[in-house]
């Protein structure tokens, strides 16, 4: 398969959605969780020369109002993500969470007016998922995540929505076990690999939290409650996939989502993989989930997938998740979960509403007048008129076009380059080297 080949429209189906975090799917046995992009995969163009989308449409970002010919933005999530509450008791290195010091609690309140506000014909098919995410759910306790949880107890058994919980699993007992397996919440760990690899994942005092985790995990295993992984790679790790992988696996880690370092919210690490050691760091993964088929790869599934689609699946543009994010006062924003908390002079605090105050079909439907929005839908167009990979991303992030460029029209991140780009040219790679050998 030459280079050209590849970079011929990728496309992924509207099923094939990427994630930085994991997310329950039903059809899964409502057991895995599968993992999801807070918006979509992402874009761009880096070109297989290494030439960036910019050197192509113009260095210049201009703010001329581009016509968008399609509405990109879906008008029914897929996911809702929740926050529980801001504190976290770790303070990983790269973590983007600004106010993750502080302990400000969702009302039950709060969760009944989300639940009251999910309308009766969603989702039209398939699960609404109800994601509880950052600052670290766990450290509100059990009786009060049973709190929040009430309001949505009748959907859940009707089967309308499923409980989603990303936790670093440092505080995870055999209590919050009961409750996992009591509301059928599908789990997500956040976990480097072994000792040396999870490094940035300290607590407030500096110390390690590595033994904490896998203490958490002990008691989900111990359970036999599934689990999924994400683990976040940085330079220093960039060249250990291989270790990294073959840790998760003895864990009994069935699916991991790699996330590469990303330039988000509060994080000043600077640790993201250059394009070079993400492009070798995956063509590693690729290789040896070859001869490793018991720990699913996101990234490598997702790519599979694409390629497995017929050429008019390919062909077709996909909309983007709105992916409402709910804080725990209700404040809500659109289109990426970092954007909560954020300010910027220019979009302000990015919140399109609150739901104690609008239902959540009016806050989404109010997303077309939101500055932000409107200029994401004009990246997307941007993105799709520049760049290679478009088909396979559908566009990069907003939270990434925001905190690397300060706006939502730029093109081409850091991770459309070390999280889509380096994915597909390391397949490539592998191809290339097997088909000199014959």
């Amino acid at each position: 398969m030459s280079e050209a080949a590849l970079r011929q429209p990728f496309q992924i189906s509207a099923a094939s959605t990427t994630a930085r975090f994991p997310l329950g799917v039903a059809e899964r046995a409502r057991t895995i969780a599968k993992l999801k992009r807070e918006g979509r995969c992402v874009n761009e163009q880096a070109g297989l020369s290494g030439q960036s989308c910019a050197a192509r449409v113009g260095t210049e970002m201009t703010a001329e109002v581009m016509s968008v010919d399609r509405p990109w933005i879906a008008a029914e999530p897929t996911a809702l993500i929740l926050q529980p509450t801001t504190l976290c008791n770790l303070d990983c290195s790269y973590c983007y969470l600004p106010a993750r010091k502080l302990k400000r609690d969702m009302t039950p309140e709060v969760a009944q007016a989300i639940a009251a506000g999910i309308p009766e014909d969603w989702p039209t098919s398939g699960t609404l998922e109800v994601v509880w995410h950052g600052g670290e759910p766990l450290t509100i306790g059990t009786a009060a995540m049973r709190q929040l949880f009430a309001p949505f107890e009748q959907l859940r058994r009707a089967g309308r929505i499923m409980h989603v919980i990303q936790t670093n699993a440092t505080l995870i007992t055999n209590e919050w076990c009961d409750l996992f397996e009591e509301f059928e919440v599908s789990v997500g760990l956040s976990i480097d690999g072994p000792p040396e690899r999870t490094t940035n994942r300290v607590d407030w005092r500096g110390m390690p939290a590595f033994d904490r985790i896998v203490a958490g995990i002990s008691e989900i295993n111990k359970r036999g409650i599934d689990f999924t992984v994400i683990a976040v790679v940085d330079q220093q790790n960039s060249g250990n996939a291989v270790e990294i992988l073959e840790f998760l696996a003895v864990l009994g880690c069935p699916y991991v989502g790699i996330n590469m370092e990303e330039k988000e919210g509060s994080n000043t690490h600077n640790g993201t993989p250059a394009f070079d050691q993400a492009r070798r760091f995956w063509r590693d993964v690729f290789i040896w989930s070859n001869t490793n088929p018991h720990l699913k790869v996101r990234e490598v599934e997702h790519l599979l997938e694409y390629l497995a689609l017929s050429p008019k699946a390919r062909a077709a543009d996909v909309q983007h998740d709105s992916i409402p994010t709910i804080g725990w006062n209700g404040d809500t924003v659109l289109l990426s979960p970092e954007l909560l908390g954020a300010r910027s002079e220019k979009y302000h605090d990015f919140v399109a509403g609150n739901i104690l105050v609008d239902s959540l079909p009016v806050i989404i439907v109010r997303a077309a007048e939101l500055a932000y929005v409107q200029e994401f839908q004009q990246g997307i167009e941007r993105c799709k008129a520049s760049c290679d990979f478009f088909a396979h991303c559908q566009g990069s992030h907003a939270g990434n076009r925001f905190f690397e460029h300060g706006n939502f029209l730029a093109t081409e991140t850091e991770h459309c380059r070390t999280s889509t780009q380096a994915v597909v040219l390391a397949l490539h790679d592998i191809h290339s080297e097997r088909s000199i050998a014959v």
